[in-house]
């Protein structure tokens, strides 16, 4: 990733970097010993990277801050009781979260509600940015479960 892309980047999703809301996603683990925050910007360099290799062209915009707020549920899920069902719930919990607090709009919001696919089966990505939310969310899940440590 160059120091365009970075700043890039940035400049789209700065604010929302900065943003105690989302900073307090550094509180919880979600993969092995990495943070929420931590697998978030990992996603959202996957999705960038993506979207540049395939030539996708996808709305940065919606598709940066749909892979930042995937997981943005404010909680350790580690911590809920098991009949939560977590992983079915979360993606609403994280969309009405990022609507509530960062008024998201729709776009964002399908692309958060859907990154679980195909886990939960009705919620098919059904955008450009949704589909590649949901396949970054699954290769940086992947390679935090099995290889990454945060530091």
């Amino acid at each position: 990733m160059t120091s365009e892309d970075k700043q890039e980047i940035h400049a789209v999703i700065g604010q929302l970097l900065k943003s105690d809301d989302v900073r307090q996603m550094k509180e919880y683990i979600q993969h092995g010993n990495v943070t929420t925050y931590r697998h978030v910007v990992n996603v959202v360099k996957l999705a960038y990277i993506m979207d540049e290799k395939l030539g996708a062209k996808s709305d940065r915009k919606v598709l940066l801050t749909a892979a930042l707020l995937h997981d943005f549920y404010g909680y350790d899920w580690h911590e809920k009781p098991l009949n939560d069902l977590h992983g079915y719930r979360h993606p609403h919990r994280a969309a009405k979260r990022a609507k509530d607090i960062f008024d998201v709009d729709e776009k964002v919001l399908a692309a958060i509600e859907t990154h679980m696919w195909p886990f939960t089966l009705t919620k098919l990505p059904r955008s450009r940015e949704a589909w590649i939310v949901c396949m970054a969310d699954k290769m940086a899940s992947l390679s935090e479960t099995l290889w990454m440590r945060d530091k």
